[in-house]
């Protein structure tokens, strides 16, 4: 078992150099994409904020060489507290009882070339959920199955942002309003940052 293991291994590593040879030489890479992220969400529901950070990942299909379908699904899970004052600055993050998980899905307009600009819009979900347990597969799971509960609403996102490639490899920079309906229209700024693999 374990030969056939090593040998399975093997010939994906022997593989791999000549699929990525063979986009190349096709030049594009233009059948989509698939990132994971970390997120800065400032959750503003009233005249107070949170900052909560957390991460998630999203996966895109190419529907032209401008235009992409993408759907994306964020969880959140600490808090962040920055002090400001005169001579000092200082930030902790601690793990929260509030935990939103996002779930979005819209197109994607990118300008042409490996250094990309691009807009978006989003529509989808926000569910809050509490837990005092730590971030596990389990929890993460848990706060997916409470979809469709008391505490999802229905949210939209307009955002921006950057993304560079180095053949299939690549960073990506967004930012956007993440809003969402709950007895009124609520912003909240999004942000942002991860690795992207091309396809």
């Amino acid at each position: 078992m374990k030969k056939i293991m090593w040998l399975a291994i093997l010939g994906l590593l022997i593989a791999v150099p000549s699929w990525l040879a063979a986009q190349e030489g096709g030049g594009d890479y233009d059948h989509g994409s698939v990132g994971i992220f970390a997120e800065y969400f400032r959750f503003s529901p009233a005249a107070s904020t949170t900052n909560f950070i957390g991460f998630g990942a999203r996966a895109g299909f190419n529907m032209s060489h401008h235009v992409s379908l993408e759907g994306e699904m964020n969880y959140d899970f600490e808090r962040n507290f920055t002090t400001i004052c005169d001579n000092c600055a200082s930030t902790t993050f601690v793990r929260t009882r509030l935990r939103p998980l996002t779930g979005l899905f819209g197109p994607k307009f990118e300008t042409p070339g490996p250094f990309k600009f691009f807009v978006t819009g989003k529509v989808g979900f926000i569910n809050f959920t509490t837990s005092s347990a730590a971030v596990t597969p389990g929890t993460v799971g848990t706060a997916i199955t409470g979809v469709g509960g008391g505490g999802t609403h229905f949210a939209m996102y307009p955002g921006a942002g950057f993304e560079g490639f180095w053949g299939p490899f690549g960073l990506r920079l967004e930012a956007g309003d993440e809003v969402y309906l709950n007895n009124g229209t609520y912003n909240n700024l999004r942000v942002t940052f991860g690795p992207q693999i091309r396809f």
